[in-house]
């Protein structure tokens, strides 16, 4: 079992940039793709991004792609999101999330356990 909790919410201004961390305990992260989603106030829970098992490989959502940076430190269990240029948009709870199933990975079908979030909130 492992346990997600995500850090490094908080209110800025647009075009600010901030990093987001996820820390882990229980089970070595290298043992699986790592993803963050965001809800947004009034929307749906939203993929951002995922990454491999080993870091190599990425894909974003269009909303933040260009902008939006994950990485990963398997040594100390922990994922990040680095973001760049931050809109009123952006707004929202992030979570992180392991992909427990072997389907598409921009479905939250895919992750099997979640963080409890940490709020952005971009605003002037």
């Amino acid at each position: 079992q492992v346990q997600l909790v995500e850090s490094g919410g908080e209110q800025v201004q647009p075009g600010a940039s901030l990093n987001l961390s996820c820390a882990g305990s229980g089970r070595p992260y290298s043992l699986w793709d790592m993803a963050w989603f965001r809800q947004r106030p009034g929307k749906m829970r939203e993929f951002v991004g995922v990454i491999s098992m080993d870091g190599g490989t990425t894909y974003y959502g269009d909303a933040v792609k260009g902008r939006f940076t994950i990485s990963r430190d398997n040594t100390k269990n922990y994922l990040y999101l680095t973001m760049n240029a931050l809109i009123p948009e952006d707004t929202g709870m992030y979570f992180c999330a392991l992909r427990t199933q072997q389907t598409d990975w921009r479905r939250e079908s895919a992750y099997g356990t979640w963080g409890r979030g940490t709020q952005v909130t971009v605003s002037s």
